[in-house]
């Protein structure tokens, strides 16, 4: 990658298709021109150039406009699911494989889910995943392999870039989700956005971090309930936002998991601090944000959780997950909650 180009210079025709031309990047001109980039571009192929770059942009919004509508028209619900963090390729391939098998068995459609860098754990001595170059490879490589949407966080907005280039829908994390500049970064690669609402939000910030992704033109962005502040080192979860963020006019989405969390809640042998967490109640805040109606669950999910790196008290077990998402369907789909009822608050006649 050569650097970022200002659209003042490709204006008066000063770059070279080896720039970064508009923070999009070399490597995709390249594809798409099937040539390899060396010399400096003159008047006669600027106008190629360009073309290139707006029929690329075009088809990475069609692409994310056609996932996002499968998504908001998924019956019952749609699921994002996966391992926390990337722990090595082998794990990734491996949990891909048995969670695409049990969302395809129970007819939910999946896009899955691992971060590459947990950049917020509370101690520097925490695991935090193996680096955005690195990771990156990894989750395209389990996007080919399994034909699945990859959906993972960023979380400075340089990152943005080559995340929307792999992942399918790009995650901003709760503590982040009010940063303007982070947000209308995501939202120009053109990806679904999901937000997930701080936990010292109200559910009406969503409807104005939302906005933001739409100004930046893209309309595709969901928005993310993980519960609320309540004390120290814990969170509750308020089945009304469930509901109140439907005012931001875009699919909701239950995170199951990150939800139940008790934040920095352990100590460690080694002086460090980890999350603690109320794993045994997943299912019910599950069945209750089903039932509500949510459009989405998100829920992360571990073959041996009580050794995984990060989060292990709320990730859910690999071996348990297909007889959870079978009962949260049938309550879905015996539930109203997606229908809007009309209150008449006229007086009551024998």
């Amino acid at each position: 990658m050569s650097g970022y180009m200002a659209p003042k210079y490709a204006m008066f025709r000063q770059f070279s298709i080896k720039s970064d031309v508009f923070s999009f990047g070399v490597l995709i001109l390249e594809i798409v021109s099937g040539q390899k980039i060396t010399s400096f571009c003159n008047g006669e192929n600027v106008k190629y150039l360009l073309t290139i770059f707006v029929i690329v942009i075009w088809v990475r919004m069609e692409s994310s406009a056609l996932l996002f509508n499968q998504l908001k028209a998924a019956d019952p619900f749609f699921l994002l699911a996966g391992p926390n963090v990337i722990e090595s390729e082998e794990h990734i391939f491996r949990m891909a494989k048995h969670i695409k098998a049990i969302a395809s068995k129970v007819g939910l459609p999946l896009v899955f889910k691992s971060s590459f860098d947990k950049a917020n754990r509370t101690s520097s001595k925490s695991f935090r995943g193996p680096g955005m170059v690195e990771g990156l490879k990894i989750l395209e490589k389990v996007k080919l392999a399994y034909d699945i949407p990859i959906v993972t966080d960023v979380h400075e907005t340089i990152q943005c870039e080559a995340v929307g280039r792999v992942a399918d829908i790009i995650q901003i994390p709760a503590f982040l989700c009010r940063q303007t500049d982070l947000l209308v970064a995501a939202a120009k690669t053109g990806k679904i956005i999901n937000i997930k609402k701080g936990q010292f939000c109200a559910s009406s910030v969503m409807v104005n971090s939302a906005e933001k992704i739409r100004l930046a033109g893209n309309p595709n962005v969901m928005v993310c309930e993980r519960g609320t502040m309540f004390g120290y080192n814990d969170l509750i979860v308020d089945p009304r936002n469930f509901e109140w963020m439907r005012e931001a006019n875009s699919p909701v989405v239950a995170d199951v998991t990150h939800a139940l969390q008790q934040p920095a809640g352990r100590k460690l042998d080694g002086g460090g601090v980890a999350s603690g967490g109320l794993r045994e109640l997943i299912p019910c805040i599950a069945r209750t944000a089903v039932a509500v109606g949510v459009d989405g669950i998100f829920m992360e999910v571990h073959d041996d959780p009580l050794n995984a790196p990060v989060d292990g008290p709320t990730q859910w077990p690999l071996r348990h997950l297909e007889e959870l998402l079978e009962e949260l369907v049938a309550i879905a789909r015996v539930s109203k909650g997606k229908q809007q009822l009309n209150i008449d608050l006229t007086p009551f006649r024998d």
